[in-house]
């Protein structure tokens, strides 16, 4: 899919070990966040995530563009990371969702109504972006969410 763009201060926290030597902290970083994509759940073969200075590579094969994408945003959408280098591959290729970034006063039903003109088509916006949203209220800005299609 390519190299990706996210505010590297937003997000979801990922606790590293503070530790003196840059090469230990950036592999307990790739760690953290290979631990945070398969505690979401994901089927990766051959997951590998890597992590320098803000940009997190990620290598491995899924079943699914949604997975992919999916993957992508919660890498993302993590604190300290700015970029996202997917080097995932799709055993079912389908077309991309389309990527909306959250603004200060964005609800997913404004987002709905904007994206497919009716308000009330929230729920495909918060089901295209579960697991990594747990509760339709709980956004933020800067965050990037995953648009469907409209069905």
């Amino acid at each position: 899919m390519g190299l990706f763009n996210f505010k590297k201060d937003a997000g979801t926290k990922v606790e590293t070990p503070s530790a003196a030597d840059e090469v230990r902290a950036r592999a307990a970083k790739s760690q953290s966040l290979m631990k945070l994509v398969q505690d979401m759940g994901f089927d990766v073969d051959d997951l590998k995530v890597g992590y320098d200075d803000g940009v997190v590579t990620v290598h491995g094969t899924v079943d699914s563009q949604e997975d992919r994408e999916k993957i992508v945003l919660v890498l993302g959408n993590t604190q300290g990371v700015a970029q996202v280098d997917d080097r995932l591959e799709v055993e079912r290729p389908a077309p991309q969702a389309s990527l909306y970034e959250v603004e200060k006063g964005d609800s997913l039903s404004k987002i709905a109504k904007e994206v497919y003109g009716d308000a009330m088509k929230y729920p495909l916006i918060f089901e295209a972006n579960r697991p990594m949203l747990e509760d339709p209220d709980k956004i933020y800005p800067g965050q990037v969410l995953r648009i469907p299609p409209a069905a």
